[in-house]
């Protein structure tokens, strides 16, 4: 959140740099808001994005929060997550004239209605084609949109949660579609423009933004920060409005001057001109051994040097003050699959086709024995038995007597058991046979469906696939993956902590992936790439200023892939020759 000057204490009303600018920047965005001007807020990491959308909000409810409500309307705030949904909510205080969700919330909400419609569309998509012919057509059946996968049954038709996006797209062609979107919403803001899906937000430019109709568009994000493949990225029409808010209120200067020396078409002011600090860059290329080949290991060190490489790099940056907690301190590793090896859970992510669907609990069963059962289990074996029963809900719980608290017990016991020493299934056989705690609905259809289904209707299943192999998987890695996602852990990925700041970050810089290669990127940099590799050039830039920009105080790189003669200029550009160093562990 965007810092507040005191103006009530004389020694605090010197407004800094950063408060300027971002002075200036929402001045800019109230100026479209009161003209009905379509705009794009541009918000370098760590400018206070989402201060600004409240801030705009929170404008509009003042100004026309009664006549909204009067007419029944309101200002949409579509969000990236559902977690972004509910700040800003929050931070509206629920206000009725705002209607803050998630892409895929709003588009069912506004097409779900239009069954017929739907019905004729779905037949369009070619990921239903072969269900259709195998179910004789999509006939009456409803369309409904639940758990996200594609499946169908005597009277009702489930979506992915691809083709409420796909449909929305295609009813966005019709001017009636467009009258009645415009009359429920005459505003629309999105938040995180760049990682919204690039379909959807062309039929926002094509039928609102071009034709200068519609409602009233507001974009918040940063094209720097697009880390998702799907997403739009840059977004410019003449008849969007251009705001860049030069702001940083989360980094010291010296990390600031890196971010800027890095990106100079959106220089950034700081908050705290005197805020001390360090970064510096550690590279590999001492190293004597034989390092990896092939297309995505190319250059790297081998696995079990890389780690010696980080664990005494994170010992001599503890001796020299660094505290590595995981709140204070993120090791931002490449991938979720490299960092997988590291923290014990790659099995896990190798059962799912992806991975954000593992670490955003985006799948039922991972968030039920995430959020649910292991909590519960550590309060357990903690005597913590009201935590426990929180995590676990109402839902599950009935006890009525002593002989129900020593089935409870008894139940609690053997699942910590399975824990340790069983299988992922496993410990879901035991659920489903004890109901203690009980498996939410969408997890047991599940569970019900691979129980009756062939092995030929399990391989025709992406979901009863996935399942299927988390089956098999020691309940060990659940374990660690969940300690991961819930920050009990110091490492992260790049991609899991945009929008998040702490006060040291370490980025180690490998290979792993075929779609990053650091030396590449720094060697390109700026704008030096071949004509058919700008897609990759943006795609690393872009992460590489991502993780960058975690840092509050103190940011050190380490690179485990071998850098070139230019890429270590580029490093010494930004950093300074003195701040760019070889390492060897000892």
């Amino acid at each position: 959140m965007q810092p507040q000057t005191n103006m009530s204490n004389p020694e605090s009303a010197q407004i800094s740099p950063a408060e300027i600018a971002a002075k200036r920047a929402l001045e800019e965005m109230f100026e479209c808001i009161n003209a009905g001007q379509n705009f794009k807020l541009e918000a370098g990491a760590g400018a206070g994005k989402t201060f600004s959308l409240v801030q705009a909000l929170r404008l509009i409810i003042d100004e026309h929060g009664p006549a909204l409500q009067r007419s029944n309307q309101q200002v949409a705030c579509i969000t990236y997550t559902n977690v972004a949904t509910d700040e800003i909510i929050s931070r509206t205080d629920g206000h009725p004239a705002i209607y803050a969700s998630t892409i895929h919330a709003f588009c069912w909400g506004l097409i779900k209605s239009f069954q017929a419609m739907l019905r004729e569309k779905v037949a369009d998509i070619d990921a239903w084609s072969e269900k259709l012919v195998e179910a004789g057509g999509i006939g009456t059946r409803k369309v409904n949109y639940d758990l996200g996968y594609r499946r169908i049954r005597d009277d009702n038709l489930f979506l992915h949660h691809d083709d409420v996006l796909t449909l929305t797209v295609a009813m966005m062609e019709q001017p009636k579609f467009r009258q009645i979107l415009t009359s429920r919403f005459p505003i629309l803001f999105i938040d995180e423009y760049q990682d919204t899906n690039a379909d959807f937000e062309d039929s926002i430019i094509e039928h609102f933004i071009g034709p200068g109709v519609g409602p009233l568009i507001g974009l918040f994000g940063d094209s720097w920060q697009k880390i998702y493949r799907d997403g739009k990225g840059v977004v410019e029409h003449d008849n969007l409005r251009q705001i860049g808010k030069q702001a940083n209120f989360r980094s010291v200067p010296d990390v600031v001057d890196i971010l800027n020396a890095i990106r100079t078409d959106l220089p950034q002011e700081v908050h705290d001109p005197d805020a001390t600090g360090s970064v510096i860059v550690f590279h590999t290329n001492n190293w004597a051994g034989v390092r990896r080949g092939g297309g995505h290991w190319g250059g790297d060190l081998p696995a079990e040097d890389a780690h010696a490489y980080l664990e005494g790099l994170r010992g001599r940056l503890g001796e020299e003050g660094w505290d590595f907690s995981p709140e204070n301190t993120k090791i931002l590793m490449l991938t979720h699959s490299v960092l997988a090896a590291e923290q014990n859970y790659g099995q896990i992510l190798n059962a799912f086709q992806y991975n954000d669907s593992v670490m955003k609990k985006e799948d039922p069963h991972i968030a039920f024995l995430v959020d649910t059962v292991e909590p519960a289990c550590v309060a357990f074996q903690e005597g913590r038995f009201g935590d426990m029963f929180t995590a676990i809900g109402s839902r599950s719980v009935n006890i009525r007597s002593l002989d129900d608290k020593q089935l409870w017990a008894n139940s609690m016991s053997t699942l910590v058991e399975l824990r340790l020493n069983g299988t992922i299934g496993d410990v879901l056989d035991h659920l489903k046979a004890t109901h203690r705690p009980r498996l939410p609905d969408a997890v047991q259809r599940t569970e019900s469906e691979l129980e009756n289904s062939t092995p030929e209707e399990i391989a025709a299943s992406l979901t009863l696939t996935q399942i299927n192999k988390l089956h098999s998987i020691p309940y060990r890695e659940l374990i660690s993956l969940a300690l991961f996602i819930n920050n009990y852990t110091p490492f992260s990925t790049k991609h899991g902590v945009k929008g998040a700041e702490f006060d040291n970050v370490l980025v180690v810089l490998g290979r792993g992936w075929n779609h990053y290669n650091w030396n590449l990127f720094l060697e390109w940099f700026p704008d030096r790439y071949p004509g058919n590799k700008a897609e990759a050039y943006v795609r690393n830039r872009n992460l590489f200023y991502v993780s960058c920009s975690r840092a509050k105080k103190r940011l050190a790189l380490l690179f485990t892939q071998e850098l070139s003669a230019s890429a270590l200029a580029t490093l010494c550009s930004w950093f300074g020759e003195e701040n760019v160093n070889p390492y060897m562990p000892d």
